[in-house]
């Protein structure tokens, strides 16, 4: 049999383990260990388990075991603090958790010209290979940097939660290639293939990326940067975020639109329509059908982790945005959710995200910043954590900092669908800067990229736009808000404080005086 996860091929009839083409030196138990978790990678392996199986039910060490588990994770490029293939489950057991494709035979039935073994079935989850960009240069010696880029948009995609990437060495022996891409897509065992080039000329670079469904060679996404060159290696880095980003929400969506085809969905089907409608707005009609979906998604597969997310994440933006009477409920409601993934999926990047974004929310900024940033160890391209930190400053005392984190997060994903959010954000801190114009700027902006945003843009820019004594503007601003939650007042402003930091409270003071000039009632 032959295992195949990432850049590894596992041949059990060989006893051996391959990264691309180099053999990988492993001890005998060692193997063993790999086969066995591999073998059973459908559940949780205990340590009895292990030991019957590997060492045929002596008396092994504690110490003795975790040894070989180590060993096997370090042959495979995984850690104990990462556990990305080899996730331990304490007081239970440990389980391969990576996705593997599998064929009978070994090595020898492998086709001729280094290609993989065709006929692999394609995962249940969004499957992309990224193929060597082409360097169009005048100049052979820039193959390096298109080679660099091809690497870090793999790496990035590679880390995001829910996709199965090919490793770059099996993606790099279609490197200077004709090939077409339905055969690719079936010697992978993969729905997408991503293409691209760079071409270098004077003072500046080009990059041209397209992202093509392999079952019917259909093009469904293409984006091209241009920009002056700045330090090559920052820059492989800085294109391959922004295009992980990117590409994250386009493969959302395409997998969205193949789930809504679908006749019989299936739990992961309902997550990406879910996601889907998430990605359309956070109105709440966009809100709730995609909670709908979410736990529809739960009712087929109560252990989906990332419709549990799905549910935390719209629960999370409703108690963020004011939107219902129960933001606190909501708030809860998201941190439970969030804790309950989190027990058993701990390296979830966004669950720890959003954990942060409840924190800061609910007077504990300082903890929501620390989720915030270990989302970023678990993901450094998630540029929501950014936005979120930058909020977590202002209620701190600290806005003044705010608006570098929101620079930070366009400059990882600059058209991201939740740009506006982070518009907000910047506008917010300015306002308790009581830096006015700024304000209004940042709020126009967002208010220009979604109409019907969250009512409290409007009566932030209401409260900027009265102390700069536009006052018609300002009750114009109010009364936008009161079209999308009539109910609020100055008494809901005020005990939906997130804060107790005494610069804060002295900020929303004059915020609150800015609302009341623009005529928002007291309540």
């Amino acid at each position: 049999m032959r295992y195949f996860f990432e850049d590894f091929s596992f041949d059990t009839a060989r006893r051996e383990l391959r990264r691309g083409t180099d053999v990988i030196a492993l001890a005998p138990q060692v193997f063993d260990l790999l086969d066995y978790l591999i073998g059973n990678r459908e559940r949780v392996v205990s340590k009895d388990d292990l030991i019957r199986a590997i060492w045929q039910g002596r008396v092994v060490s504690d110490v003795a075991l975790t040894t070989r588990i180590n060993a096997a994770r370090k042959a495979i490029g995984d850690s104990g603090d990462e556990q990305r293939l080899i996730r331990t489950f304490p007081r239970k057991g440990v389980r391969f958790i990576g996705t593997v494709r599998e064929t009978a035979g070994s090595a020898g039935a492998t086709v001729s010209g280094g290609s993989p073994q065709p006929g692999f079935a394609v995962p249940d989850k969004p499957s992309l290979v990224v193929l060597p960009f082409t360097n169009l240069s005048p100049n052979p010696e820039q193959e390096y940097f298109a080679d660099g880029v091809t690497e870090s948009l793999t790496t990035d995609l590679s880390r995001m939660v829910g996709m199965f990437v090919i490793g770059r060495n099996t993606a790099f022996t279609y490197k200077g290639r004709h090939v077409d891409l339905k055969q690719v897509g079936r010697e992978l065992g993969v729905r997408y293939v991503l293409e691209g080039s760079v071409q270098r000329g004077g003072s500046r670079i080009r990059i041209n990326v397209q992202l093509i469904n392999a079952e019917t060679s259909n093009h469904l996404w293409a984006e091209r940067f241009d920009m002056p060159i700045a330090d090559l290696f920052d820059m492989q880095d800085e294109i391959g975020a922004r295009l992980a980003n990117q590409l994250g929400t386009e493969l959302i969506t395409a997998e969205a639109r193949r789930a809504a085809r679908a006749p019989h969905p299936d739990s992961m089907d309902l997550y990406f329509q879910g996601m889907a409608s998430v990605h359309r707005g956070s109105d709440p009609a966009n809100l709730s059908q995609a909670r709908k979906l979410f736990e529809q998604a739960l009712c087929l597969d109560a252990g989906n982790v990332e419709a549990i997310v799905g549910t935390a994440f719209v629960d999370a933006m409703r108690g963020t945005s004011m939107l219902s009477g129960d933001r606190a409920a909501r708030l809860k409601a998201a941190e439970t959710s969030l804790a309950k993934v989190l027990a058993h999926t701990p390296n979830h990047a966004l669950a720890h995200c959003l954990l942060g974004v409840v924190q800061i929310f609910t007077k504990r900024a300082a903890q929501g910043i620390a989720e915030c940033e270990r989302a970023l160890d678990l993901d450094r391209n998630l540029a929501t954590a950014y936005a979120w930190i930058g909020l977590g400053k202002c209620y701190l005392g600290r806005a003044e900092e705010t608006e570098a984190y929101i620079m930070e997060a366009f400059r990882l994903s600059p058209r991201d669908n939740r740009a506006f959010t982070w518009m907000n954000t910047a506008g917010v801190a300015q306002s308790y800067l009581a830096a006015d114009e700024a304000a209004v700027h940042w709020f126009k902006r967002s208010l220009e990229t979604i109409r019907n945003v969250a009512p409290f843009v409007h009566f932030y820019l209401a409260a900027a736009l009265a102390h700069l004594e536009r006052i018609e503007e300002a009750r114009a601003s109010v009364q936008a808000g009161l079209t999308l939650d009539p109910n609020f007042t100055l008494a809901h402003f005020h005990a939906s404080s997130p804060t107790d930091n005494p610069t804060c409270l002295a900020q929303r003071a004059r915020i609150a005086e800015g609302m009341r000039k623009a005529g928002l009632r007291e309540g």
